[in-house]
């Protein structure tokens, strides 16, 4: 039986990022909108969905969650990838046992400019990049914000036109 456990979501910040574990990760409040048609008006709504994510410094990335606290703040869009947790606990006010849906969040993107007029651009993740960047010519990889000028969700190829010959797949 096959299984996937994958997210990807496109939303903002409805906090700010605290820090869990002494720095080690981070959590935070986000939103997306479902749109939906109302039946009385026949007028598209938008329905908020808030959903807990947690981010960790570990793996490929490295210092993400560290990242998050230090760059994103309380309604910041950003493109989310991750998988679903499920949490448990007994509740301490003898309410028996509670559950949470989190998504753990693996890479990011930020799809705004920088608040502070330093880097960014519409359309353009910008971080600082790693100690050992890309070799000359070699294509540039986005993992969670690591490099500069990396497209970002929805962003049309470099060189503009956004035309399905321009995607290199």
């Amino acid at each position: 039986m096959a299984n996937l456990n994958k997210v990807m979501l496109i939303g903002r910040l409805t906090r700010d990022p605290e820090a869990i574990l002494t720095d080690k990760g981070a959590k935070f409040g986000f939103a997306v909108n479902n749109r939906k048609m109302n039946q009385t008006t026949g007028q598209w709504e938008d329905e908020p969905v808030f959903i807990d994510c947690e981010i960790w410094n570990r793996g490929d990335q490295g210092q993400q969650a560290t990242r998050v606290l230090q760059t994103l703040r309380k309604g910041q869009q950003i493109f989310i990838e991750g998988r679903l947790k499920l949490d448990s606990w007994e509740d301490k006010n003898g309410g028996g046992k509670r559950t949470a849906l989190r998504v753990v969040v693996e890479n990011f993107q930020y799809l705004e400019p920088k608040a502070d007029g330093m880097g960014g651009g519409e359309g353009v993740a910008r971080a600082p990049r790693p100690a050992a960047a890309p070799r000359q010519g070699a294509p540039s990889r986005n993992y969670g914000g690591e490099y500069e000028d990396a497209p970002a969700v929805g962003a049309p190829a470099a060189g503009g036109g956004g035309r399905d010959e321009d995607i290199p797949f």
